[in-house]
C-alpha cells in the first residue's frame, strides 16, 4: 500500500487540512500504516499536483490560514482502482524478532527485558483498541456496511494484538525454563 491510499482513504469521506488529516491517520490507519507528518504534507502536495486532490483555503481569524484537501474524481477513481487489485502479503520487518534471534549473545535477563518491555506495549496498545470498540462499535450487528468494514479492520487489530501478548507470554515462559539451569544467563557457543 502506498502512502497515498491511505491518505485518500481517509479524505474520500469529507475534507480535512493537513493537521487534522495528520491526527486522523494516528487515530485511525496510524494503527497499521505508519508516517510522519513531513511525509504526509509532502504526499498532499504530490497528490494535488497528479490531480488526486484539490485544496482550497479557508481564512481564520486570529489564527493561521489552512488548506482544505478534498478528493477529486479522479483520486477517487484511483482509489476504487486500488481496493479492486489484488494485494499480496506483507513481510514481517519486527526489530524484536532480529533480537531475539541473536538473543544467545547477550545475558537472557536483556532478552527477557526486551520481551517484557514489547509486551507491555500491545498491552497498551490492546487497551486503546478495546476503547475504541467500546466507544464506537458496541452494537456491531447495526452498524451500517461502512462502520462494519471499520470494526473489521479494528477486530484484527485487537486480534494482532492478543497474538503478540500470548507469544510474549510463551517466549517468556520458555526462557523461564532454559534460565534456571545457567548460572550467568549467558548462553556460549559451549553450551550448545
Amino acid at each position: 500500500m502506498a502512502l497515498a491510499h491511505a491518505i485518500l482513504a481517509l479524505l474520500v469521506d469529507c475534507p480535512k487540512s493537513g493537521y487534522d488529516l495528520t491526527k486522523s491517520f494516528e487515530e485511525s490507519v496510524g494503527c497499521f500504516w505508519k508516517a510522519t507528518h513531513q511525509q504526509i504534507y509532502r504526499e498532499l502536495a504530490k497528490l494535488e499536483a497528479q490531480g488526486w486532490l484539490q485544496s482550497a483555503v479557508v481564512l481564520q481569524d486570529g489564527r493561521p490560514d489552512k488548506k482544505l484537501y478534498t478528493v477529486t474524481d479522479m483520486g477517487q477513481h484511483q482509489l476504487t482502482h486500488w481496493i479492486a487489485e489484488p494485494c499480496d502479503t506483507t513481510p514481517i520487518k519486527e526489530a524484536l524478532l532480529v533480537k531475539i534471534f541473536v538473543g544467545s549473545l547477550v545475558p537472557l535477563q536483556v532478552v527477557r527485558q526486551q520481551l517484557t518491555h514489547h509486551r507491555q506495549l500491545h498491552v497498551d496498545q490492546l487497551a486503546h483498541y478495546r476503547q475504541l470498540e467500546a466507544t464506537f462499535f458496541q452494537t456491531p450487528e447495526s452498524l451500517s456496511l461502512k462502520d462494519k468494514l471499520q470494526y473489521l479492520v479494528l477486530r484484527k487489530g485487537v486480534r494482532y494484538e492478543t497474538d503478540w501478548i500470548d507469544w510474549c507470554d510463551e517466549a517468556l515462559a520458555c526462557l523461564r525454563e532454559e534460565g534456571e539451569g545457567l548460572e550467568d544467563g549467558v548462553k556460549t557457543r559451549s553450551d550448545d
